[in-house]
């Protein structure tokens, strides 16, 4: 994955607790410069948590995370948000700002961190933005007169609208049908090349990050569970990385959160003739 000068982000040990739930339990991964890299994993594996920690929101419990050589959470306030204005970020629900229009959306970040840019300018910017996602006729439209597909992709011109150094997508393809999901990931593959930017996809859309990736990150369990290029990952035989990638009803993943077996939470014991309701007065 190349020297630790040519990595934008390094993450060592890191550790993180959700009250009593472990979420990270020492994970560790390198992003390079100038790539895009997938993180993937299934619903709860801490990858959403992942970026808040990359982008400063969350403080680790252990280990460190390294942002162009800065580690994010000994920044003090001033630090932190000017290394902030050099990430951009497409949240999951899309995130949106509900009494700004779409166009107020993708120029918020630019007023934010350029204040001295032109209105004729920064007109001309997020017109290009909205053009680059098929929805540059929307920009005088609410967020609430978006459909979901719509919202998302506003998202992510929001996302790239400074032209970031790191660009962090959580579930950029959640909610757009399949044209838009291809279009959008040919957008990010574009867009992190022509600027020679680094991008992180985070993902359970196996199928479709594997189209647009250098590099693949599986994480469970706290942890890396299997790394390397997109061929690399699919022809894994690691039971969980293979259960993952290939989509397998059997394996170590298992369908239901841990709990106490049903019987008992229904009030139901087993008995010689097999399990039965427990009378309560």
């Amino acid at each position: 994955m190349g020297a630790a000068n040519d990595n934008l982000v390094e993450i060592s040990g890191l550790e993180f607790s959700y009250g009593p739930r472990k979420l990270l339990k020492g994970l560790s991964l390198k992003i390079p410069r100038g790539k895009v890299v997938a993180i993937l994993g299934a619903s709860g594996s801490g990858k959403s948590t992942l970026l808040r920690l990359i982008g400063g929101q969350a403080v680790p419990d252990g280990g460190a995370v390294k942002v162009d050589g800065q580690v994010v959470h000994e920044l003090g306030t001033r630090a932190l948000y000017a290394l902030r204005r050099r990430m951009g970020m497409m949240f999951q629900a899309g995130g949106l700002f509900s009494d700004m229009t779409v166009y107020e959306n993708i120029a918020f970040p630019m007023r934010e961190h350029h204040r001295d840019l032109p209105e004729s300018v920064l007109r001309r910017i997020v017109l290009m933005k909205l053009q680059a996602v098929g929805l540059r006729g929307t920009h005088a439209l609410m967020p609430n007169e978006l459909s979901g597909g719509m919202s998302r992709r506003v998202a992510l011109a929001r996302a790239i609208a400074a032209d970031p150094m790191l660009t962090m997508y959580d579930e950029p393809f959640g909610g757009l049908d399949p044209i838009s999901i291809n279009v959008i990931a040919n957008l990010i593959r574009q867009l992190n090349d022509a600027l020679g930017a680094t991008s992180i996809v985070v993902s359970y859309d196996v199928s479709e990050a594997v189209k647009l990736v250098d590099y693949v990150y599986v994480i469970a369990d706290g942890v890396v569970a299997g790394e390397g290029t997109p061929d690399e990952v699919l022809a894994s035989k690691d039971p969980y990385v293979s259960q993952f990638m290939h989509a397998k009803a059997d394996g170590p993943i298992a369908f239901h959160y841990p709990g106490k077996p049903i019987g008992e939470d229904l009030g139901l014991r087993s008995g010689a003739g097999g399990p039965r309701v427990i009378n309560r007065p």
